[in-house]
């Protein structure tokens, strides 16, 4: 297994990788929507807020050598589900190949953020 590390998304915020790598497969972290220059939270509404989770997680498909195109999996997780639509239209602009997913509504995410969003790619 290789640990996934990189100042361009936000740093782990407890005891775990960003990322791993293990055969040909890249599993992300949860990302939420840190602005990894400032450490701030990025947004007050959901568009917003998925959009920086969206170019976090580029980030570290990118350095795992894969890419949102390479994506087989997702994970999402929203505060509200009336958020859905809004949260879909930012996501379908970066993730064009249409990987599997998985979306349900919390109760609380890290920070009080919007959204929360995970990978599984192929590297």
């Amino acid at each position: 297994m290789k640990k996934i590390s990189t100042d361009k998304a936000p740093a782990a915020i407890g005891p775990y990788s960003q990322g791993i790598v293990t055969g040909n497969l890249f599993f992300s972290s949860g990302q939420i929507p840190i602005n990894p220059a400032n450490g701030n939270i990025e947004g007050t509404d959901i568009k917003e807020q998925a959009k920086q989770v969206m170019e976090n997680l580029g980030e570290l498909l990118s350095a795992a050598g894969s890419s949102y195109e390479k994506t087989v999996k997702t994970v999402c997780f929203l505060a509200d589900m009336d958020d859905f639509a809004q949260f879909n239209e930012v996501y379908a602009e970066y993730f064009t190949e249409k990987p599997a997913r998985s979306c349900v509504a919390v109760k609380t995410l890290p920070k009080n953020v919007l959204c929360e969003v995970e990978v599984i790619a192929e590297v």
